[in-house]
Parts: C-alpha cells; sequence; structure tokens
C-alpha cells in the first residue's frame, strides 16, 4: 500500500509540475468541474498519457530485469545485457534511414525480440547465452554507428533523439494496448514467483521440488523479452532501470517474487514517473531525454553501490 501511495504522490506531482506549473486545487477543478480551459488540455493531453506510459515502462523494464536476474542469478543482468537494445536500435535505424518512421514501434519491438531469438539459439547454457547476449549487442551497436556515420544530418539526429529515450508519444490508444499488454505480462510473472523462487535455490534443487526448469525458463524468458519489446516500442531505449530498480527492490523486501514482483513495478513505475518530470524541468521550456537522467542516476547508484560493497568486504 505504501508503494502505490508513492506511486500516486509520484503521478500527481508529475501532473503539476512543468514549464506551466499547476496546484493540486487547479488539478482537481480542471479535471472536474472546468471542461474548457487550457490548463485541461495540458493535464489530459500531454501530461497524463506521458505518466501512464511512464509507469507502464518503468514496471516492464523493472519486472523483465527481475525475470532475468532470477533466471540468470545474476544481479547484473537486465534486458539489454542480453542485446535487446542492440537489435531494437538496429531496426529502428533502418526504419528511421529509410523514413518509415510510423514503424518505429514495430521496429523497436521486433528488434528486441530478434535479438533475444538469435541469443536464445547461439547458446545452450545460460552461461554462454549472457556472453552470446553481448556480443550480439556489440554486433548490433556497431552496425548502428555504420548506418549513422552514413545517414543524413537529420536522419541522425532521430536516430541519436530515439537511443535516448523519451516519453512523448501521444497515441492514447497505443499508450493503453501497452499498459494492458505490459500489465497482463507481470500478472503472468507473479503467477511463476513459486517458480523464480525454487530456480532461486538451484535448477536441480528446483526440479526435484517438480519444477520443469526448461520449459519454466523459456516461458518466463519470453515473458521477460515481451516486456522489454513492449517498453522499447513505446518509448526508445531508456537504460538502467531494470538493472538498478530490481536490485534495490530486493535489497529491501527480500528474494521472494510474490513481493518482489508487484514492487518491482511499482517502483520502476516511480522511478521513471520521477525522472521524466525532472527531464521536463530541469532545462524548461526544453525537455531532455528521459534516458539521460536514467542513466546519470543509474550509473552514479551502481557506483555507490559498488564502493558500498567494497568496504562491506
Amino acid at each position: 500500500m505504501f508503494l502505490f501511495g508513492a506511486l500516486v504522490g509520484a503521478a500527481l506531482v508529475s501532473l503539476g509540475v512543468g514549464s506551466a506549473g499547476i496546484g493540486v486545487k487547479k488539478i482537481i477543478r480542471c479535471i472536474f468541474f472546468e471542461e474548457s480551459c487550457i490548463e485541461r488540455t495540458i493535464l489530459l493531453d500531454i501530461r497524463l498519457p506521458r505518466i501512464i506510459l511512464a509507469i507502464a515502462v518503468g514496471g516492464a523494464l523493472s519486472v523483465s530485469g527481475a525475470v532475468l536476474q532470477g533466471i540468470f542469478r545474476n544481479p547484473l543482468v537486465e534486458p539489454y545485457t542480453l542485446g535487446v537494445s542492440g537489435g531494437a536500435a538496429l531496426l529502428a535505424s533502418i526504419c528511421i534511414v529509410y523514413k518509415l518512421s510510423f514503424l518505429l514501434p514495430v521496429a523497436g519491438f521486433t528488434g528486441a525480440i530478434l535479438a533475444i531469438f538469435l541469443v536464445s539459439m547461439s547458446s545452450r547454457k545460460k552461461e554462454s547465452m549472457l556472453l552470446s547476449g553481448v556480443m550480439i549487442s556489440f554486433i548490433a551497436s556497431s552496425l548502428v554507428m555504420f548506418i549513422m556515420a552514413v545517414a543524413g544530418s537529420q536522419e541522425l539526429h532521430s536516430i541519436i533523439f530515439w537511443i535516448m529515450g523519451g516519453l512523448g508519444e501521444s497515441n492514447m490508444g497505443f499508450i493503453i494496448c501497452t499498459s494492458v499488454l505490459v500489465i497482463a505480462a507481470t500478472i503472468v510473472v507473479f503467477f511463476y514467483s513459486n517458480v523464480l523462487n525454487a530456480m532461486r535455490i538451484g535448477d536441480s534443487e528446483a526440479a526435484h521440488l517438480g519444477v520443469n526448469v526448461h520449459v519454466s525458463k523459456m516461458v518466463l524468458f519470453v515473458i521477460s523479452s515481451a516486456l522489454a519489446g513492449c517498453s522499447i516500442s513505446a518509448s526508445g531505449i531508456i537504460g538502467f532501470v531494470g538493472l538498478i530498480v530490481p536490485h534495490l527492490v530486493r535489497s529491501v523486501v527480500g528474494g521472494d517474487y510474490r513481493v518482489l514482483t508487484i514492487s518491482s513495478f511499482l517502483v520502476g513505475g516511480i522511478f521513471l514517473l520521477l525522472c521524466d518530470t525532472l527531464a521536463r524541468t530541469i532545462i524548461a521550456p526544453l525537455e531532455l531525454p528521459v534516458g539521460v537522467i536514467t542513466g546519470i542516476i543509474g550509473g552514479v547508484v551502481i557506483l555507490f553501490m559498488l564502493r558500498k560493497e567494497k568496504y562491506r568486504c
């Protein structure tokens, strides 16, 4: 309940803060009583879609990261470690160069799924799967740099902006579809909580407890890939959310996936929502890509965690 309340509070802050500041009383009056005012347009047509998308994308990346960290039993694994971002960026760059920007969401999702498919096909053990993901990500990133080198200035700007990530999608129908898919996938992950808890102690031990480890891993792998693909298709590449949030949440609530899954979703939504609010206001009226903010905060937090671990040893 505390995290849900914090999410509502973060949403209210995001609604009111911006280049045009709107107080809580004015928000209530514009939404429920005043049908024609400029503030109502700002709230419902500009800020509310961003809030919904931020919660969906932040939750999707966090849950995806939590699942992958459980499968690999490695706290440094996240969707982008496995080549998801590289595959999505490659297809998205091709779409931009050939002026097919309307296909960007499809290209991002398809690229993410293809990257995961290549990783799973090129590896038989989870240890080599992680290495394959890094290599595929490196190859895809190199191809993206090649495309950027030969692209025109306008296409180059579009590629860079998409790679940095953003929550500027305004199509409410698309946002709702993405949110529904993310919530449905998160519910499936929650029902696999006991399986993930069993796999935490080892594959052999989980098999002795009656878990079909191979099938469960494939199902969870596909779900986590779909979550990452949905987020990329809606917002571009936003790094560090799937790495940092599950790790921090696990250190507070423990490793029980019945709690960790829901907590990761809520904290991921809060984190990305606050990062987007900061991105919109730090150099207002201009706007930073939210991926810049998550990258800075994520890097600082990881360095702090590594330093803390050093002193513990």
